[in-house]
């Protein structure tokens, strides 16, 4: 997988009941109680392109990827690579990982750098002339819903990329979502909607529930808009 210097989400499956897991574990499923994947995807049917020009998935693919405007959201339909930057673990580390980085573009409430088998937290590429996210209302711990195979994970903004990729998302959130979370060989190659809320911010940010809470309230507003 290409590798991203990135800064470090829980899983909303439906139906599900959080399961007990020791504490060292990511964080575990929960119940939905925002709005459906179904209810959400609906809301990325068109795309009125905000991005100039298009995105990488990898280094080695093509610009295919838009970055598209929804009334209140901005968000794009990629792949994932894992992330596993930031604090070193035992399944982040210089070992594990052939492109592990110490750091996070946007680091934890007490100073120091996610931890990315903790914290589900995506990717946003790095400022330049094809997308500055911040000219688009997105900016570190904001809000974000991430879809794949019916289910939706809230997560945070937690890291940046390079500035042609875009798809790529912490260790815990590939694991939430059942995605394989290994950051040599891990991901996913499409199938994945990153839907980010725009002006929002989940303090502090490496409070998974305090970002389902956030989230869930913000993509209940998102499904109602027009």
């Amino acid at each position: 997988m290409r590798k991203l210097l990135l800064f470090p989400v829980m899983v909303v499956a439906a139906g599900l009941a959080p399961a007990a897991t020791a504490a060292a574990s990511p964080a575990p499923a929960s119940v939905e109680a925002g709005p459906t994947a179904q209810q959400l995807l609906a809301k990325t049917n068109g795309c009125k392109q905000i991005s100039n020009g298009k995105y990488k998935t990898d280094s080695e693919t093509g610009r295919t990827i838009s970055v598209c405007d929804a009334n209140g959201a901005v968000f794009w339909k990629a792949d994932m690579d894992i992330d596993c930057d930031g604090q070193p673990t035992a399944r982040c580390n210089e070992n594990t990982d052939p492109w592990f980085y110490p750091d996070t573009a946007f680091p934890r409430s007490d100073g120091k750098a996610l931890i990315a088998d903790q914290t589900p937290y995506i990717v946003v590429p790095s400022v330049s002339s094809t997308w500055n996210f911040g000219n688009s209302g997105l900016k570190g711990a904001g809000s974000c819903a991430v879809i794949y195979n019916n289910k939706v994970l809230y997560t945070v903004i937690g890291d940046t990329g390079p500035n042609d990729i875009i798809g790529e998302a912490s260790y815990a959130t590939a694991k939430s979502l059942g995605i394989n979370p290994d950051p040599a060989n891990g991901g996913v190659d499409s199938g994945v909607t990153y839907i980010c809320f725009k002006n929002s911010k989940v303090s502090p940010i490496e409070d998974h529930g305090k970002a389902t809470s956030v989230g869930e309230g913000l993509a209940a507003k998102f499904v109602q808009s027009n």
